[in-house]
């Protein structure tokens, strides 16, 4: 597809996305919830013909020496399809919060002053890999009462392709647009540079994928971008805690799965119970493969464990996102020196204290600057599904409107309401 062609292409996509998205807005509770728990049905009747068109992807991808976790990523399995049906009927079953009213206020002028939940408008997603993403997004999408413009990866087009169908099949059923939820449909890497810079038509961006997609449109974009680039997550064992505790969630938050962007990349201990607490955990970490960047100290209290694999930590290391089995280790003095650690190296994404002190876990949440902090709990928990948020879109590492898992709520915004009975203003 030619560059003209790309060009008018994305502008259609934008015109058409716009008019839906004022159909959306006002559509029903219960016509959205018709649309999800229709689509839920559609998956389940197409499981069969969605892996056809499934293993077109893989067979290319396989082709084209795409390594084996990549391709693993690609299938839409009955398990996944299952789990895609279950999350659109999570989501129909949450309350609809578009058009709440809140925090209502009456005025000494006699006015009442409150708050209207109301859809974000057009949201343009760009994606890799994963194609359950687009039924992520176009469940998000209904929900929220928001139109949606897809970009997945030209590794997954033809899954995507089939799904978007299943979507614009629920959608017309209910009685919606079907544009509402649109697929692009080239895998033209032009497409993406369009559909980042039409503020005419899209309201927000939201990059899921590598670092490398996200800084690109992050730096290119000229519509607001919904986003996180880095997962250095930590987790600090304070002093006092409970060191059985400890060891438990320290292991869970870095092994549990090392790809995900929640995972603990870089683990501090308090000196007070770095003695009794890091031996216990560097052995599970040597049993389980998982590398050791570490500072002097906590050489020192490690360096006897059998099958440790220990390598001296440098300053990249308290930064760095692994999503691999490595983590980097420091010994700190205490909660102070944690807190000014992580906000100086964290990605600002989730962080973690495991302290029997309040007075500690309160400092913490106050204190650390992320967009979730936890106190004794793993931060594999920072997650939308794990947070009641039914589905997310993604997770957000910026201050502004969104922040943390991105949900339904994260795809809509606030306007202000003003109710009177003829006053003016004197």
């Amino acid at each position: 597809m030619n560059a003209t062609n790309t060009t008018e292409l994305m502008h259609t996509l934008g015109q058409q996305a716009k008019v839906a998205s004022a159909l959306m807005a006002k559509a029903s509770a219960s016509t959205k919830l018709a649309a999800l728990r229709g689509l839920a049905a559609l998956l389940r009747a197409n499981v069969d013909a969605l892996q056809v068109d499934n293993a077109k992807d893989l067979e290319r991808a396989r082709a084209n020496g795409l390594s084996e976790p990549m391709v693993d990523r690609l299938k839409l399995t009955p398990k996944v399809i299952e789990t895609c049906a279950q999350g659109c009927e999570q989501l129909a079953a949450m309350p609809d919060i578009i058009g709440d009213i809140t925090g209502m206020k009456q005025m000494p002028s006699g006015i009442r002053v409150g708050q209207m939940r109301v859809p974000i408008g057009v949201f343009g997603m760009v994606y890799e890999s994963r194609p359950n993403v687009t039924i992520e997004a176009a469940s998000l999408s209904i929900k929220s009462g928001n139109a949606a413009i897809l970009r997945g990866g030209s590794e997954a087009i033809e899954s995507n392709r089939a799904l978007s169908r299943l979507v614009q099949r629920a959608l017309t059923d209910a009685g919606l647009p079907a544009d509402a939820v649109q697929l692009v449909p080239t895998t033209d890497r032009a497409a993406v540079g369009q559909l980042i810079t039409m503020p005419q038509y899209v309201d927000v961006i939201i990059p899921r994928g590598g670092k490398g997609l996200i800084e690109r449109i992050s730096a290119e974009a000229k519509v607001p971008v919904i986003k996180h680039l880095d997962g250095n997550c930590h987790t600090y064992v304070d002093d006092p805690c409970d060191i059985a505790m400890a060891v438990k969630v320290a292991d869970n938050a870095k092994t549990q799965k090392y790809s995900p962007c929640n995972a603990t990349e870089s683990l501090l201990v308090a000196r007070g119970v770095a003695a009794d607490f890091l031996p216990k955990i560097g052995a599970i970490y040597a049993d389980k493969g998982v590398e050791m960047r570490v500072c002097a100290a906590s050489r020192e209290l490690l360096a006897g464990l059998k099958g440790a694999k220990l390598k001296d930590a440098t300053e990249a290391d308290w930064s760095e996102e692994y999503l691999a089995p490595v983590i980097s280790i420091k010994v700190v003095e205490g909660v102070d020196e944690a807190i000014a650690h992580i906000n100086h190296y964290s990605s600002h994404h989730t962080d973690a204290i495991l302290t029997i002190d309040h007075v500690h876990a309160q400092r913490f949440l106050r204190e650390v600057d992320s967009a979730s902090v936890m106190v004794n709990a793993s931060t594999r928990f920072a997650d939308g599904f794990e947070f009641g948020l039914g589905a997310e879109i993604g997770i957000s590492t910026d201050k502004f409107h969104a922040r943390g898992p991105v949900g339904v709520e994260g795809l809509t915004s606030l306007k202000y309401v003003v109710l009177g009975e003829g006053e003016v203003r004197g």
